[in-house]
């Protein structure tokens, strides 16, 4: 009963079979090989229009990169207070800009209110030099509480964005899981919404390791490319990432594992709502669930072979939490089973 994280899941089987028919052979490195190509054009079919592709390591480094490529002296990125990449990534985006700054944003569970946002940026004069200046915002879909922003929502934020002339990132780590969830395109997810600089993570939704920076706006493609080679993130042999992406994308698998992520997280609230021991926090909307436990009860429940983490009280959330109570996360994955949800159902019955 696997709930602690995403990342925890192994390789879907047709993605290390992508990976083990590629191993042989020869392929020109450092991004340059047929293979490689071939899924940069497959990322342009995908978001409908001509997009830069950059391959990495982690969803750290797409988001610090993303972030640097729009970088400038006293820049400063506007994210959600909880964001991964204000709180999650080591001061990572700062190191790699040079000493940009993060500026936190309010918004109740995981997403950015438009009018905290307009209004804080606005502090931000750029004519005034001892303030630094606006570099980016920066969104996660979903969000680091499972929430997700809907299409509309994104168009909003985007907007304020525009009206102070900085780019739109979004932080994919879990973007398939989003998209089914909003059962739109990636077109519509993000450039014709307004974002301008993706995240695309698919390591959490079955590959092994394969993140990719994908770029709506063209004109910074080269600037990028010799940050990611700075940042020690450019593969000689990147067409084991491409293979990832290659089997990934191939029948709709990507999207069929995030649907059934979705689907074992909703399964498994459902149990959480039907239990007398356990109680949900908010409505999942993608594939972390979040319930307000027992410590004691908790702990039986780990004992018993559950795996999953406590978690801090999101801002917004204004649901009781006991003294003897904790907020906990519970995570499914393209390789849940409904066998192991029904097990945890049956423990908190």
């Amino acid at each position: 009963m696997f709930f602690a994280s995403d990342n925890w899941a192994g390789a879907h089987p047709n993605i290390a079979a992508g990976l083990s028919a590629n191993a042989g052979g020869f392929s020109t490195a450092y991004g340059d090989g047929a293979l490689d190509r071939a899924v940069y054009q497959r990322f342009s079919e995908i978001f409908e229009r001509e997009v830069a592709v950059f391959f990495v390591a982690t969803g750290t480094a797409a988001n610090s990169l993303a972030l640097t490529a729009y970088n400038k002296p006293g820049g400063i990125s506007f994210a959600h207070r909880e964001s991964h990449v204000i709180e999650d990534e080591c001061g990572a985006p700062v190191y790699f800009s040079g000493g940009s700054r993060l500026n936190e944003i309010d918004g109740a569970l995981g997403k950015i209110d438009p009018h905290n946002l307009e209004r804080t940026i606005g502090r931000f004069a750029p004519e005034i030099v001892h303030w630094g200046r606006p570099m980016a915002v920066s969104i996660t879909q979903s969000t680091e509480v499972g929430t997700i922003y809907g299409l509309d929502e994104i168009e909003t934020i985007s907007v304020v964005a525009k009206q102070y002339s900085v780019p739109l990132h979004m932080d994919g780590a879990r973007f398939a899981n989003a998209l089914v969830a909003l059962d739109t395109t990636p077109a519509e997810m993000t450039w014709k919404r307004g974002v301008d600089i993706l995240s695309f993570g698919g390591t959490k939704n079955g590959c092994w390791c394969a993140e990719a920076i994908v770029l709506f706006d063209l004109d910074r493609a080269r600037e990028l490319a010799f940050l990611r080679k700075r940042a020690a993130q450019l593969f000689s042999k990147s067409r084991f990432v491409a293979a990832q992406f290659e089997a990934y994308f191939k029948d709709g698998l990507w999207l069929n594992t995030a649907r059934h992520a979705n689907a074992m997280a909703a399964r498994l609230a459902a149990a959480i709502e039907d239990s007398a021991t356990a109680k949900l926090a908010w409505l999942p909307q993608a594939n972390e669930v979040f319930a307000v436990i027992k410590k004691a009860e908790a702990e039986r429940l780990q004992a018993a072979g559950a795996a999953f983490y406590d978690w801090h009280k999101p801002h917004g959330f204004d649901g009781h939490i006991g003294e003897d109570e904790l907020l906990y996360r519970f995570v499914t994955s393209f390789a849940t089973t409904a066998d192991e949800v029904d097990r945890f159902g049956q423990l908190i019955a």
